[in-house]
């Protein structure tokens, strides 16, 4: 699908957008659900862009705030339809996709804001959708589950606070410290060690990388985080961010459930039409979710 694609830091946002868009029909077909709805939810930077899945038409239903991957340059709501869709449809709940504002037009911390605007919004009940505020999960992918991992951070000790967290495959140190998997996987596997300098020089800048909004990974004290679900995939250079960050969480004595998905490459979970590991790990996603919505007070 690759081979002999240009490098990411030798085109333009645009040209690097239009080819994730190209690989939309590989994304899986869209489940049907009760109702899907674009709407847009005020922002730090102007009306923020959702897509809110619905599996069915009861109210009170808990909600999950979906931030898409892309390395905070790529991907949309489209991009993650399926995946969305799929989620909904397994955690019997509400998912509201974020279209968070994007690099380089708008660097660090505009989707860090964005997201936590939209959380914040579903926790307090601003949002408007009807959705449970006590039973609220965040999940992402890549760039994604790094904006998740540091919003869970964030909202630590809110009350009503986040009662769940999914992490796939995410970027947890910016610094881009070498590790065993990253070394291992540096090119060759899909994701390279060069398309990661793209996407965190392009959205960092001249940010602090230790920030820990920019490097969740690094926070010190991980004590009374909301449970977690991560996820990894065994060919990708980010592999050790999630396996190191889920056993520091676990050492915090907090509950996860993580895996490695063996032989498969970032970012797969996405790529629903052709990877039949893509529909376990969203099938699974979705378990972890119902459980603990089932088992918030």
């Amino acid at each position: 699908m690759v081979a002999g694609a240009p490098p990411l830091d030798t085109q333009t946002p645009e040209e690097n957008r239009a080819g994730v868009r190209a690989v939309l029909p590989l994304t899986g077909a869209p489940t049907a659900l009760a109702d899907v709805t674009d709407t847009t939810l005020p922002g730090p930077g102007g009306a923020i862009p959702v897509r809110v899945y619905r599996p069915s038409n009861a109210s009170q239903l808990p909600v999950v705030a979906y931030f898409h991957g892309g390395g905070w340059l790529l991907g949309d709501l489209d991009s993650h339809d399926s995946t969305c869709r799929d989620i909904a449809r397994y955690a019997e709940a509400v998912v509201v996709a974020v279209h968070y504002r994007l690099a380089p037009e708008n660097p660090f911390p505009a989707a860090y804001e964005d997201c936590l605007a939209v959380t914040k919004a579903l926790l307090d009940d601003s949002a408007g959708l009807g959705t449970d505020r006590t039973r609220v999960a965040i999940a992402g992918d890549s760039a994604g589950g790094n904006l998740a991992a540091g919003i869970a951070q964030a909202l630590r000790g809110s009350s009503p606070g986040l009662v769940h967290q999914v992490l796939i495959y995410p970027l947890m140190d910016a610094r881009l410290h070498p590790t065993g998997s990253s070394t291992q996987f540096s090119e060759g596997h899909f994701l390279s060690r060069r398309d990661l300098e793209y996407f965190v020089n392009t959205y960092a800048g001249a940010a602090d990388r230790q920030d820990w909004r920019l490097s969740p990974g690094l926070a010190k004290d991980l004590s009374g985080l909301p449970a977690a679900t991560v996820l990894t995939a065994e060919c990708d250079p980010l592999r050790d961010d999630g396996e190191s960050y889920a056993a520091a969480l676990r050492s915090a004595s907090v509950p996860v459930e993580y895996r490695c998905f063996e032989g498969q490459v970032h970012p797969f979970v996405m790529l629903g039409g052709i990877i039949d590991a893509a529909n376990e790990a969203r099938r699974l996603i979705g378990e972890q979710l119902r459980q603990s919505f089932a088992r918030a007070p």
